[in-house]
């Protein structure tokens, strides 16, 4: 484990002051009105289902069972961080994977003044939906084929006590690879290609993933991750990632 894995969570601060630079900032505000919209919604939804079933099934319970609604509440959030944010996260890039793309670029530029820019104009921007729609697609089912497997072995007895742990680092390596793909698709790679450079970067890959995965279970500070993610990926590329596409 080298000290550069280590510090690749750093980078998400790093993007935390890319975002507030000049000709970056016009980027941010849709990939952040997605998310703070997603998450917002997904909470309400969340909470709303959660009252309405300890409404249903606790009032048949016996008096002297009645604390197992405090237990119950504590149980559901800790499952609603685990697992919601994450699926919500998932769906608001499949959203706003448009917005994203250009915001990495626009990062790159800050970082890279030299970069041409690419034409972000209504029209433009509707002809990249769809290609940057399928590019998320193929993500998700990436994502699908090996999270169901993964997800029976919490129900495997003796196998289901490392199951949270396996998911906890299959989660950092999905974060992580969504995140990087924005400025390594803007660079001509594709999803195949991208897959294969971070799996000679394990370590640093699953450092920002993990990253990205803390800060998605911290309140309030989740509604900023998607921006936040998707300049600190492009930052980890220009100055730890694009030098092995460049040396191809």
């Amino acid at each position: 484990m080298t000290l550069h894995s280590i510090a690749s969570p750093l980078y998400l601060l790093k993007g935390i002051h890319l975002l507030l630079q000049p000709g970056v900032r016009l980027y941010v505000f849709m990939p952040l009105l997605i998310n703070f919209t997603l998450f917002t919604l997904f909470i309400i939804f969340g909470i709303s289902q959660f009252s309405q079933l300890i409404e249903n099934y606790l009032p048949g319970l016996p008096e002297w069972l009645q604390w197992i609604e405090w237990l119950l509440w504590p149980l559901f959030i800790v499952s609603f961080i685990a697992t919601g944010f994450f699926l919500c996260l998932m769906i608001a890039n499949l959203i706003a994977a448009p917005f994203n793309g250009f915001l990495a670029e626009a990062v790159e530029r800050k970082l890279r003044p030299g970069k041409v820019a690419t034409d972000s104009s209504i029209s433009e921007t509707l002809k990249s939906i769809g290609p940057t729609l399928l590019s998320e697609l193929s993500k998700l089912s990436y994502f699908a084929i090996r999270a169901l497997p993964l997800l029976l072995l919490f129900i495997i007895p003796g196998i289901n006590l490392i199951a949270p742990l396996l998911w906890l680092i299959f989660s950092a390596w999905m974060l992580a690879l969504e995140y990087i793909d924005y400025p390594m698709s803007a660079n001509g790679l594709l999803f195949s290609d991208v897959r294969q450079k971070l799996s000679n970067r394990r370590l640093t890959t699953l450092g920002f993933g993990g990253g990205i995965l803390l800060m998605t279970v911290i309140p309030v500070i989740n509604f900023f991750i998607m921006p936040v993610a998707v300049a600190g990926a492009t930052a980890l590329y220009v100055e730890r990632l694009a030098e092995d596409q460049e040396n191809r």
